[in-house]
């Protein structure tokens, strides 16, 4: 079955860009210079961020459904970022490389069904979820620090 990964539009955050770091902490945002890669994956483009980049982490909702499922959490977004990732039957090299949690949810914000699995092994976990007509979308999260990855729709 065919699935789309999406970013996160830039749009929510371009206000955010540019601002001092007294302005953001004021916002409960912080920024971050690059000192490592992999290690600071950014939500928009769905990449790791490049040595001396400028990110910023940030709580962000990322389910957003009245339901008990209703979720938030620190996520990294490149500083600057204007093109969001949206591809069909790809999963991006900054989902590969880590251990990923699948969240499969109801039209309404109900979770149906979760899974675990490495980032490289994910495309019979998507297949399996995508299956059940019931599902409406998947939230994938990095497994280890919760951080919200990305959305896989049916294409």
């Amino acid at each position: 079955m065919d699935f789309r990964i999406t970013g996160l539009s830039p749009d929510s955050f371009r206000t955010l860009f540019g601002l001092s770091d007294e302005a953001l902490a004021s916002r409960g945002v912080k920024r971050y210079l690059v000192d490592s890669k992999p290690g600071f994956p950014d939500r928009i483009e769905m990449k790791d961020a490049e040595l001396g980049q400028s990110m910023l982490l940030l709580n962000h909702v990322c389910q957003p459904a009245s339901t008990p499922y209703r979720a938030s959490h620190a996520i990294f977004i490149r500083e600057g970022a204007v093109h969001t990732y949206d591809a069909v039957n790809q999963v991006p090299e900054v989902m590969r490389i880590r251990l990923l949690s699948l969240r499969a949810y109801s039209e309404d914000g109900m979770m149906l069904d979760a899974d675990v699995a490495e980032g490289q092994a994910i495309e019979p976990l998507i297949s399996r979820m995508l299956a059940n007509p019931q599902v409406s979308y998947i939230h994938v999260h990095n497994a280890k620090r919760g951080c919200y990855s990305g959305r896989i729709d049916r294409a």
